[in-house]
């Protein structure tokens, strides 16, 4: 018992979710109806900010951080995004400006205006042009 709540405290530090993100990720895994998918958080170079958020369902990679949310969300982060996105919330957002995930990154210094683009204080990332549209 001790080991398990040694393991969930791990867990709630390297990343969270908003009850909203998880609904939505609970629809789309319920969708697909393959028990060994969760979702996958990763970090690629590009965007505006020099870095930038993906997102998609995948199954568990040798390798992987995994985290369990919700009780049944599983959430996969490979080793090299973990660094980056340690600490983060995932969030859902449906707004009048549209629909989708967002990252809210304790780490990045600076970000896109879409939000999907971020740079670290360490200097992670080289900027490119805006690819959403500003």
């Amino acid at each position: 018992m001790i080991e398990q709540n040694l393991q969930s405290a791990v867990e709630t530090q390297v990343i969270t979710m908003t009850t909203a993100a998880a609904d939505k990720v609970q629809e789309l895994l319920s969708q697909e109806n393959d028990p060994s998918l969760g979702l996958r958080i990763f970090v690629a170079g590009g965007g505006c900010s020099g870095l930038q958020y993906g997102m998609t369902l995948d199954e568990e990679q040798e390798g992987d951080t995994a985290v369990t949310m919700m009780g049944t969300i599983k959430v996969f982060v490979d080793e090299m995004s973990l660094s980056y996105i340690l600490g983060s919330e995932v969030d859902y957002v449906d707004s009048l400006m549209g629909a989708g995930f967002t990252v809210n990154n304790p780490n990045a210094v600076s970000s896109c205006g879409c939000g999907h683009s971020f740079k670290t204080a360490d200097g992670g990332g080289e900027a490119k042009s805006c690819g959403c549209g500003h």
